[in-house]
């Protein structure tokens, strides 16, 4: 009886057949050309504005992340379109996209302005773009671009810490001294400081300055030490008063035209998203560094005073923001919509913050002593 013999693999053939393998794995591919989609953006700051620095941070991620598939150049404000331009201007495809605040669009919607104009029912940035992403306002803000026909898509971030009342003349002791001065801010505090007796003009971030330099302006307020600093404030002024409510939690805006945006693909639309919400991140620790030096900069080699705002002064923003509030609900659903959505978000979650989180205070004073406190006027 004869047996099936099955050949066996010689030494020579596994030797060959292995370097056949190592040499197809060896062979260069053959690439086809990157196709690159190019996108330009404009700010609403100067270029030498930390704020611009932020938007180009936030391409570069895109840049970067997509391995040059998306490229987004940043152009600085008025390099297209004036500042105060851009929600138009990104909406009928002039530019791709844009970064800014929402407060600048509160000529097209007093609604949008709710986004970061006002004291957000006591929360801070971080809540408010946490009430905006989980909370519902994200659908809201959604609605209110559909409302004025405004075709972009909309990325809320990067946290603000709370706003200067502004660079003045002299300390501000009362609610009283705000009266008849010319003042400069946007959005709904337009409305608040006019309630408090100011003469309002809302002018873009790079034009504040030179007004005040010119005497058309008696005060401003614009928005950190270090954009501050950098736009020339303490040129001008040597007297900043620190905390209010006019502008306590401010956001970023990211726009894309909808149409572009939309047509991307699913990849690049999702690695957008992530890319805001990391440029979110790297903004808000960035800003605790920068801010800080720029600071202690002013105080220590610039001469300017920082004071407290006194508690009667933001008492009265209080009452009068409640009232324009009021007034503006009545006029508007989806302005009522959106306060009562805020409201009903803040009233758990700054309970939960204000009951959680220990004083800075109290530990700084134990380990510092009390020099960093800002002086009362």
């Amino acid at each position: 009886m004869t047996k099936d013999v099955k050949p066996k693999a010689t030494r020579r053939k596994f030797i060959a057949g292995a370097a056949a393998g190592t040499a197809a794995l060896s062979m260069p591919m053959i690439s086809t050309a990157q196709t690159v989609t190019s996108m330009r953006f404009q700010s609403t700051w100067p270029s030498k504005d930390i704020f611009h620095e932020y938007a180009l941070d936030f391409a570069k991620k895109v840049n970067d992340m997509t391995g040059g598939e998306l490229k987004i150049e940043v152009l600085p404000a008025g390099a297209v379109v004036p500042a105060f331009g851009l929600l138009e201007a990104v909406s009928k495809g002039t530019l791709d996209g844009g970064h800014g605040v929402l407060a600048y669009h509160y000529g097209k919607s007093n609604a949008i302005a709710l986004w970061g104009s006002g004291p957000g029912f006591g929360m801070d940035a971080n809540m408010l773009l946490s009430w905006h992403k989980y909370g519902g306002g994200k659908e809201l803000l959604a609605k209110v671009y559909q409302s004025i026909g405004a075709n972009v898509q909309s990325f809320v971030y990067g946290p603000m810490p709370t706003q200067p009342l502004g660079w003045f003349k002299k300390p501000i002791t009362k609610a009283e001294d705000l009266k008849g001065l010319k003042f400069r801010t946007v959005g709904i505090s337009i409305d608040v400081f006019q309630g408090m007796g100011a003469a309002v003009n809302a002018l873009p971030g790079g034009e504040i300055v030179s007004a005040m330099d010119r005497g058309l302006l008696d005060a401003a307020e614009f928005n950190n030490a270090s954009s501050d600093r950098v736009l020339g404030f303490p040129d001008v002024s040597k007297v900043c008063m620190l905390q209010s409510f006019h502008q306590n939690a401010e956001q970023f805006e990211i726009m894309f035209n909808k149409t572009k945006y939309d047509a991307l693909p699913p990849k690049m639309r999702a690695i957008i998203e992530n890319a805001a919400e990391a440029a979110s991140a790297d903004m808000s620790w960035k800003a605790v560094d920068r801010y800080s030096k720029d600071y202690i900069e002013m105080r220590t080699k610039q001469g300017v005073k920082f004071y407290k705002t006194p508690d009667s002064v933001l008492s009265k923003q209080l009452e009068v923001y409640d009232k324009v509030a009021e007034k503006k609900a009545a006029e508007s659903p989806i302005f009522k919509e959106i306060v009562e959505s805020q409201r009903k978000f803040a009233e758990r979650a700054v309970a939960w913050d204000m009951d959680t989180n220990a004083p800075r205070r109290m530990a700084y004073n134990h380990y510092f002593g009390k020099k960093a406190a800002p002086k009362k006027s």
